[in-house]
């Protein structure tokens, strides 16, 4: 049997249930259109539309500081993904070539400073400090560039060329960091 007033309990979570979801429906509009101008207000259309879709947190995002707290967190995800896998390759090259492995020892490290900038950049974003987010976020941006710098200075008889993932790496991270610091640009008045 039933206890009184369950069944009224029940419908009620029923009702507030399909509210909140009704209400998700109708922002969803409203979130593309936020994403979509956003977006286009940045260089990389593309990258800025995927790095947001990518995080489930973006479908909550309410304004723009939101989408670029988003951002920010996808170009530092992306610089510890590339931090890891730079130093496995040096892993693999330390018994062979230890001297290319501490070339991508130092990228790695690079890599691991870009991220804590980014994480600097995510706090003064928070704290709509948008000018010392600028700053962090060129800074994410160029550490990567020092390992090209590094493999360029060592020339060695092995003939260590820039990896063609390092390459690649650097390009997605300029990229993402170019993105947030364009969606910055939208935030100072």
């Amino acid at each position: 049997m039933v206890p009184p007033g369950a069944s009224l309990l029940f419908l009620l979570i029923l009702l507030t249930a399909g509210r909140a979801t009704s209400a998700a429906a109708n922002n969803k509009p409203q979130l593309q259109q936020l994403v979509q101008s956003t977006c286009n207000s940045t260089t990389y259309y593309d990258v800025c539309v995927a790095a947001l879709a990518a995080d489930p947190s973006s479908s909550t995002a309410v304004d723009v500081r939101g989408l670029c707290a988003i951002a920010a967190s996808a170009a530092a995800t992306n610089a510890s993904a590339a931090g890891t896998s730079v130093l496995a390759s040096a892993a693999a090259y330390q018994s062979q070539v230890p001297e290319r492995a501490a070339l991508l020892r130092a990228c790695a490290a690079r890599y691991a400073d870009a991220r804590q900038a980014l994480a600097s950049a995510q706090e003064a974003i928070k704290e709509e400090a948008y000018d010392y987010a600028f700053v962090h976020v060129s800074a994410a941006a160029e550490y990567p560039t020092m390992c090209r710098a590094l493999f360029r200075r060592t020339q060695t008889p092995r003939g260590y060329g820039y990896p063609s993932e390092l390459v690649r790496r650097e390009e997605g991270l300029r990229r993402l960091c170019t993105v947030v610091l364009d969606i910055i640009s939208l935030l100072v008045p």
